[in-house]
């Protein structure tokens, strides 16, 4: 069982109970010299030895070098410190770590990224494709070792069930980088070459092991608080509901976890101990195959444990295991026979040779399990605030049930006169994937619960928790949104629907918004069981050939919200830059709430601006290419009524090819590795700016002398442009490019190689001539402008187009005003072809300016190749207008100034080092 909710200094009364040797009556007193000494320590569950240094080496506790060639390592976990520390040792054993956990989450694993990072359950550093990182946290593992670790993942959301009083520190030990310094004795704290180092996830403060349980518990949330969504702010009724599906992270990562599973199992069970000892073959050692419970027999999941001269096989057994349980009540069972192996059984290899050809003789595989108990002790916790202790230890025997123990544990904490059946038993199974509750019937017999626990699972007995809650009777409430559908319907239509297709129950579900323009419904549903069904069955569902898309949204209680916080909404699209994205991605989960940053593919922005929709005021930060950045402006702009925030900057980091907003921004020409810690403190500093946004009508007609012959005449539309809208050869180069990139879009994963394609797709066309100013007529403010012998044409709202290059020109002339992005004008320029374009790009010229205004009309005589931001296809003959699109749209311009230095920011823990969170 676990030991606190709480932390607090270890009790050293338990390690030394953890730590001595199983058989320290008998066979300490017998003093057999073939038993290895053991050295306590003032943290619980390690269990250390001695050991001779062959290579330099470092200390986890104090991150020091480790002088000379002695050290204590910790049989379990590996931890490995000077024998100095030994006695200020604050950091607990891995076996250890469910005890610390303050309110259960699961976590969110996820292949790792490829920096050097160290496994938080073995400390090994994890190397090649099988590490994994949970997507929310700093939480890196093998995965072999993923099945160890526990639901110790920040929470980031109330769900009503399990709540902290106050907000904590939640800290999490190593892969800190070596600039990080500790907040209480100032000195160096991280290291590149081991685990250590303390953490807080929120704040970004960092710690020695030994100093942080002297810092106060609560927790300020850092430099970044003024744009961090604060958890008690979020509240999800999740229940079932996986912590991939609160989070929205995309499935294939669970996926390829849950498909690693039997990998995983095949990884433990090679011919390798869990100290990372050559196999039996090689080393001449004999090695048992443990398994810890009726559920790893089934999977195949087994530990291997050495064979070694004097070794305590039991106590081994449950190392192996990570469990801090005391060898002497468990033994060794074989499976398929009648042997058992008790933990006082000593294999010795130079010993008595009945045990040895017993165990050759009966098989390696060998079942670990409890032995039967008259009484035990169980520790029930507590889930109401300002509670005065973490738990209750309660004794109970065979007849002991749910309903004695909550009265005993009432009694205890002086409530014995409420009534009973105002309260329930809650089993919490922490494991680290998903938190399981079940609660407990009054009759039901607490020892039969427990031995069924450990009867399936020893890990599973020590991953759980036992909590007294109160009976409240809350209303369930879980909003889903379902897109994918056909947009432009009416809201009867919708409800037709989703009523044929998802069966749903009219007294459970109410749509309680219609996204027309998006083809999207919110449901809102009050059973959790309906919730589930709709979910899984809306994934399965597909109308008119499209797939529909279903999102758990959280509810942002914006009453809540501090009067200086202003949220950051943030979409990233991790199909730009490469795998940039997908990094941004996973640094702005960790350094804010999850349940403000978006993965763009996975719901449209539509998915975001729901959830923020009655947050007061927030800002906005898109993580990707120009077309990133219209996608997400045109869904504004489409939801923008039911906003309560309705027109919110927008910041930019640049993940495409060209990036030309970004760039007149200062946001920069792309994102090359810039640390997240420090995009966001430069959107916090970021000055506001207004830009227009234009309206282009679309309207296909017959205009043509030969267009009785032409029958694709398309319906009327109308897009949003931002940058610029092109005709002629600037729009055909992008076609192509375009064209390209659909056929191998695995190829088409960097700047540098996008730019490639482009210069071969110019060259091709260096060749080609169009008389553009013969196949179309332009009237600018209603005046008719002649056009010069032009290849292409391009209507420019930003100073910046073609990656970066001024097209309008510096030279001052009295018949134009300077551009400007809110000047509410266009500006109309004409290229001459492909080699007129280089040579803008490159600075040497540029174009023919035609002219500036703010209502375009354009006549198309034949179908042209046309792009609006980067979109290009083919326009049939027909009119297009160009004009203003309502107001101005608020945006983000990256300050001139240097990131602000505060004595606040060293306060909270940063340095002006990237590395003071990640290391990145």
């Amino acid at each position: 069982m676990a030991d606190s909710g709480r932390p607090r200094p270890a009790d050293p009364d338990a390690a030394e109970s953890r730590t001595a040797s199983p058989l320290a009556g008998k066979k300490r007193a017998q003093q057999s010299p073939g038993l290895r000494s053991k050295y306590q320590s003032s943290a619980p569950g390690h269990c250390f030895k001695k050991v001779t240094l062959t290579k330099p080496t470092f200390c986890h506790s104090c991150s020091d070098f480790i002088w000379g060639i002695i050290g204590f390592l910790c049989e379990v976990c590996n931890f490995m410190c000077h024998e100095k520390c030994l006695k200020t040792l604050r950091k607990v054993c891995s076996s250890m770590t469910p005890s610390l956990v303050q309110v259960p989450v699961a976590h969110c694993f996820g292949p790792a990224g490829q920096k050097k990072r160290f496994c938080c359950v073995c400390r090994k550093q994890t190397e090649g494709s099988t590490a994994l990182r949970c997507e929310v946290c700093e939480l890196h593992v093998h995965a072999d070792c993923a099945i160890f670790t526990c639901a110790d993942c920040r929470s980031c959301h109330l769900d009503g069930i399990l709540e902290q009083d106050t907000f904590h520190h939640h800290w999490r030990e190593g892969n800190l980088a070596s600039a990080a310094r500790c907040e209480v004795c100032r000195r160096s704290c991280g290291s590149s070459d081991v685990l250590a180092g303390m953490r807080c996830e929120w704040c970004g403060i960092t710690s020695h092991a030994a100093c942080y349980l002297g810092m106060p518990a609560e927790c300020t949330l850092g430099r970044l608080r003024c744009m961090l969504l604060h958890p008690a702010c979020v509240r999800l009724d999740s229940r079932n509901f996986s912590k991939m599906h609160c989070y929205r992270i995309a499935e294939s990562c669970s996926h390829e976890l849950d498909n690693s599973d039997d990998a995983d199992l095949s990884a433990a069970a090679a011919p390798a101990s869990k100290d990372g000892q050559p196999a039996a073959s090689e080393s001449g050692k004999q090695f048992l195959k443990v398994f810890d419970g009726n559920d790893a027999v089934k999977r195949g999941f087994f530990r291997l444990v050495s064979i070694t001269k004097n070794e305590e096989v039991v106590e081994a057994a449950l190392r192996a295991f990570y469990l801090p349980d005391d060898p002497q009540d468990f033994e060794l069972h074989e499976i398929g026979g009648l042997q058992r192996l008790h933990s006082d059984d000593i294999l010795n290899r130079n010993g008595s040779p009945d045990n040895r050809n017993s165990l050759k003789d009966g098989g390696d595989s060998w079942l670990l399990r409890a032995k039967p108990r008259v009484t035990e002790v169980i520790k029930v916790y507590t889930d109401w605030p300002k509670s005065s202790v973490a738990f209750i230890s309660v004794s109970v025997s065979d007849s002991s049930t749910t309903s004695s123990v909550l009265a005993e544990v009432l009694s205890k904490l002086d409530r014995q006169e409420e009534d009973l059946s105002k309260f329930s038993l809650l089993e919490v199974c922490m494991s680290s994937k998903q938190v399981q509750r079940q609660t407990l019937t009054p009759q039901e017999k607490l020892r039969d619960k427990l031995r069924e626990i450990r009867k399936v699972s020893l890990r599973q007995m020590n991953q759980t928790r036992f909590y007294i809650v109160e009976n409240k009777n809350r209303a369930v409430r879980v909003e889903l949104l379902i897109g994918g559908l056909t947009p432009l319907l009416t809201t009867e239509k919708y409800t037709q629907l989703i009523e044929e297709h998802l069966a749903i129950k009219s007294h459970l579900v109410t749509i309680s918004n219609f996204y027309l323009n998006q083809g999207a419904v919110v449901l809102q549903i009050s059973c959790f069981a309906e919730a589930e069904r709709i979910y899984m069955l809306a994934k399965d569902t597909s109308i008119n050939n499209k797939t529909l898309t279903s999102l758990v949204i959280p509810a942002i209680t914006q009453n809540t919200l501090g009067a200086d916080v202003c949220p950051l909404l943030v979409f990233v699209n991790p199909k730009s830059g490469g795998l940039k994205g997908r990094e941004l991605l996973y640094g702005f989960r960790k350094l804010l709430n999850p349940h403000q940053v978006f993965d763009i593919m996975n719901g449209s922005p539509l998915a975001g601006l729901h959830t923020f929709r009655e947050v007061p005021r927030f800002r906005v930060l898109v993580c990707g290419g120009d077309g990133t950045v219209g996608w997400v402006l045109g869904v504004l702009e489409a939801v923008r009524h039911k906003l309560t925030c309705r027109e919110p900057p927008i910041g930019i980091v640049p993940l495409g090819t060209g990036n030309d907003l970004a760039r007149i921004l200062r946001w920069g020409p792309g994102y090359s590795g810039e640390d997240p810690y420090h995009i966001l403190v430069s959107v916090c500093e970021a000055d506001e700016v207004l830009m227009d946004r234009w309206t282009i009508l679309l309207d296909a007609q017959d205009v043509s002398e030969d267009g009785k012959e032409n029958d694709f005449l398309e319906p009327p539309k109308i897009v949003q442009m931002n940058n610029y809208f092109g005709l002629g050869i600037d729009a055909e180069l992008s076609l192509d490019f375009h064209l390209a990139r659909e056929d191998e879009p695995d190829k088409f994963t960097s700047r540098f190689h996008n730019k490639g394609v482009y210069v071969k797709v110019g060259l091709q066309k260096i060749s080609h001539t169009r008389s553009l100013h013969k196949e179309l007529q332009l009237h600018v403010d209603g005046q008719e402008v002649p056009l010069p012998n032009i290849e292409g044409l391009i209507f420019l709202n930003i100073p910046s187009w073609g990656s970066g290059a001024d097209l309008w020109g510096s030279e001052v002339d009295s018949r134009y005003e300077k551009p400007s992005i809110d000047d509410g004008l266009l500006e109309v320029v004409g290229v001459t072809g492909v080699v007129h374009m280089g040579q803008v790009q490159s600075g040497f010229r540029s174009g023919i300016r035609i002219a500036q205004g703010n209502y375009i009309r354009l006549t198309l005589r034949k179908p042209i190749p046309v792009q609006v931001d980067g979109e290009p296809w083919i326009q049939p003959p027909g009119h297009i207008i160009i004009s203003a699109a309502g107001p101005k749209v608020r945006m983000l311009r990256k300050s001139k100034q240097k990131q602000k230095k505060s004595s606040a920011n060293m306060r909270d823990g940063h340095s002006d080092s990237p590395s003071s969170r990640d290391g990145h």
